[in-house]
């Protein structure tokens, strides 16, 4: 999960060597929190309009932890 998220944010920003995704340990086992975090000039880019992108960075995040038996969560941080 963490790879495919990683892939399509370097994808969408200007800088992305600045892209950094992380998996934040939680205390239940079937739950997969990443939390990404982008520079600051690209926010914009991966939030989207009306959050449109998020959206569906969170979706394809979802859809990768099912694949693994887990529910999984996408937090956009700045």
């Amino acid at each position: 999960m963490n790879e495919v998220i990683t892939l399509l944010v370097r994808a969408l920003v200007d800088h992305p060597d600045q892209v950094e995704v992380k998996q934040v340990e939680t205390d239940r086992r079937d739950l997969i929190r990443l939390e990404v975090r982008v520079a600051a000039s690209d926010t914009g880019k991966v939030i989207g309009k009306h959050g449109r992108i998020a959206a569906a960075l969170r979706a394809v995040g979802r859809a990768a932890a099912a694949r693994q038996g887990k529910r999984g969560f996408v937090d956009i941080v700045s």
